[in-house]
């Protein structure tokens, strides 16, 4: 047992002991960490910027202390004078381990950035916006009538336009008398037209005739990645759409360890609040850039995110969402405006939240609902919304139900030894020959497969390095397939399987996916650790489904929907294969793309869908997974790949799944293949 401190790097999870004075960038380096460095470690190139955490971290076992990492320097000083350099950051070629620490690796550190797959999916949406545009022609002022000129300009818009008791800002006041002017009495007004609780407001001023349009924002606020689609409010096109890593992470990849965080560490929730709201607004510069428009012509935003996210974005304390029975501080809709949370839009750009179904299923997925509209659906459908914290609906026209399950980071690279997030090189298809055992595969980034001759050179650059989630389900999958892992879950030997890529790690079997380490490259394995976290992950989202279909009377459903940005890119057969989803006719397993960032550009684009799924939510009805029973259940059974005691009989007439058993006995974790079982939920 090591005394050297711990270092844990997030998002990867990758963690290891090392000696005090170690630089964070060889740590890095040792682990396999993605972190950037051009100059060698020399603190020329500034690539290796790291954000170190402090407090107490329950999820990873460590209280980090302030002076945890050496102390700044004359070169993180030089750098900073002349270059700048975030607060909070330090140059992993500089710091050193001085105890145990939390480092986080922001994306613009990471060699292969991140592909956040978050695209707008297209979707016929009936235009009908919060903000128009309105031409009008004002009176010019009289000496006869003494009216101000914004009395004015309302009384126009009511003739002209029939818009009642429209209010302005100070803003609006401030600019408005010499663009009246300068249009010579004519001028174009952006004006939101009102909801429940606010009056008509005019947002913007132009003079004369403005030719130009006004924007808005759907944002996914999820706990892994910010998704944002920037639409014309005119005529509701996508003009640009991008994402970026939750900075949150770095508190803990899964809710209850950010609501941990919050309650073991005071101030806590307002650091998490500060964090989302600093990288949503630079998402929103970045996406305002990309499509060449000015920030303050987005003037309205529609924000939809799962409760724990919801509460930290608001600045509110999630501490009740940690302990049943899970209450929110409110379940309905919310209409505030930018300024209200600090974001760096139009400062009266108005903000609409969708409202939350129960304690820890969200907004998310309300605006799934309203996506996929179960409650439309002649049958039976099953939605599931893939992601660390997994929302799922099963319904029809008779009555929707809905819960949550928490399926941790392992579906999204996380936890996984040689996992990663999706970014050019990962592993993201695979293939194992029956015969041979010998895997193909295909990375992000290129269109080959491993096997082709040109795949070498068309990889390029980025080469190979590591496997994403979508990899992770096809490989574990095509293990169980093959025979290379049994149906409890463990790998087994070369002789049991035929394949000398099954090799002894430890006290049980890996399988060799890639190995490159002769040309410096990486080393890519399937541990059996690895399939105990995706059987984890697994069973968790099989579990919440089959307790809803326990709720409502039957064994099997009409359709499958796989939501989400990752499960836009899920096999249906091998997540079947897996016993993540319920069995089901292959082409009833259908992909939503992003549901919950298509039910906010609904939500965006169409207000009269906001006081629809506004009625929508109040019938759902919410399942809570952790005082129900029969989860634990369904929970231990689904653990077996695919399952324990459901036959998944249209899944084996299209697949033949060994019936071979590797554990002989003999030995706790034995390199014979026994292992002690240990349950988990």
């Amino acid at each position: 047992m090591t005394n050297d401190p711990l270092v844990v790097f997030t998002p990867s999870g990758k963690r290891g002991h090392f000696p005090t004075g170690t630089p964070i960038l060889t740590a890095a380096r040792q682990l396999g960490v993605d972190l950037d460095s051009v100059c060698g470690g020399r603190g020329i190139c500034s690539k290796c910027q790291i954000t170190p955490s402090y407090g107490e971290f329950s999820k990873h076992g460590v209280t980090v202390d302030a002076d945890a990492l050496s102390a700044w320097n004359k070169v993180e000083q030089r750098y900073k004078d002349k270059r700048g350099l975030i607060d909070g950051r330090r140059l992993g070629c500089q710091a050193t381990v001085q105890g145990d620490v939390v480092i986080d690796v922001p994306p613009e550190s990471q060699v292969h950035k991140q592909v956040v797959r978050k695209r707008a999916e297209a979707r016929e949406i009936v235009l009908d916006p919060s903000t128009k545009l309105y031409y009008v022609e004002v009176a010019e002022p009289d000496m006869h009538d003494p009216s101000g000129d914004l009395e004015r300009l309302r009384e126009a818009l009511r003739a002209q336009w029939g818009l009642e008791n429209v209010a302005a800002d100070l803003h609006i006041l401030q600019k408005m008398q010499p663009i009246l002017r300068k249009g010579g009495w004519k001028v174009t007004v952006a004006v939101h037209l009102g909801d429940a609780e606010n009056t008509p407001r005019i947002m913007s001023i132009w003079p004369g005739y403005y030719d130009g349009t006004v924007y808005g924002l759907a944002v996914d606020l999820g706990s892994t990645t910010i998704a944002a689609h920037l639409c014309d409010l005119q005529t509701g096109e996508v003009l640009a759409s991008s994402g970026v890593m939750n900075p949150q992470i770095r508190f803990g990849e899964d809710l209850m360890s950010r609501v941990s965080y919050s309650m073991m560490n005071p101030g806590g929730a307002d650091e998490m609040t500060r964090a989302v709201r600093e990288g949503m607004c630079g998402l929103f510069t970045q996406i305002a850039a990309e499509a060449e428009i000015d920030k303050d012509l987005i003037v309205d935003a529609v924000f939809v995110c799962n409760p724990v996210m919801h509460h930290l974005f608001l600045g509110i304390d999630p501490f009740e969402l940690g302990q049943a029975p899970f209450a929110l501080t409110t379940n309905n809709a919310l209409r505030l405006r930018a300024d209200d949370l600090d974001l760096n839009i139009h400062p009266s750009a108005r903000i609409y939240l969708l409202p939350c179904i129960a304690g820890h299923v969200g907004a998310d997925a309300a605006a799934v609902a309203l996506s996929e509209a179960p409650d439309k659906s002649e049958d039976l459908v099953l939605v599931v919304d893939v992601g660390t914290n997994a929302e799922i609906l099963l319904g029809n026209r008779e009555k929707v139900l809905a819960c949550s399950s928490p399926t941790g980071p392992a579906f999204e690279g996380a936890q996984i030894s040689s996992g990663q997030r999706a970014a050019p090189g990962a592993i993201e298809r695979v293939e194992i020959d029956p015969v041979t055992k010998e895997p193909r595969f295909k990375v992000i980034g290129c269109d080959l497969w491993s096997d082709d001759p040109a795949f070498a050179a068309e990889v390029g650059p980025s080469g190979i390095t590591g496997i994403c989630g979508s990899g992770i389900i096809e490989m574990v999958a095509e293990m169980r397939i093959n025979g290379i892992v049994d149906a409890p879950g463990l790998i087994g030997a070369p002789e049991q399987t035929g394949s000398a890529r099954c090799f002894l790690d430890g006290r049980t079997y890996s399988y060799l996916v890639y190995d490159a380490t002769a040309e410096g490259g990486p080393r890519i394995t399937i541990t059996n650790r690895d399939i105990r976290e995706i059987q984890m992950a697994k069973a968790a989202l099989y579990s919440g489904a089959r307790l809803l279909m326990d709720k409502f009377g039957v064994d099997t459903v009409d359709r499958v929907v796989l939501a989400g940005a990752f499960g836009a890119h899920i096999s249906p057969k091998h997540a079947m294969v897996l016993g993540m989803i319920p069995d089901a006719p292959l082409d009833k397993v259908t992909s939503a793309g992003n549901a919950a960032g298509t039910g906010a550009r609904i939500a965006l684009l169409n207000t009269t869908a906001r006081a629809e799924i506004e009625a929508t939510v109040s019938a759902i009805h919410k399942i809570e997974t952790a005082i129900e029973p029969r989860f634990q259940e369904h929970f231990v059974n689904a653990s077996a790949i695919p399952n324990a005691v459901e036959p998944f009989p249209i899944l084996r007439s299209i697949v033949s799944l060994p019936d071979d058993t590797f554990n002989t006995g003999g030995g706790d974790d034995g390199a014979t293949g026994g292992r002690r079982r240990r349950r988990r939920a």
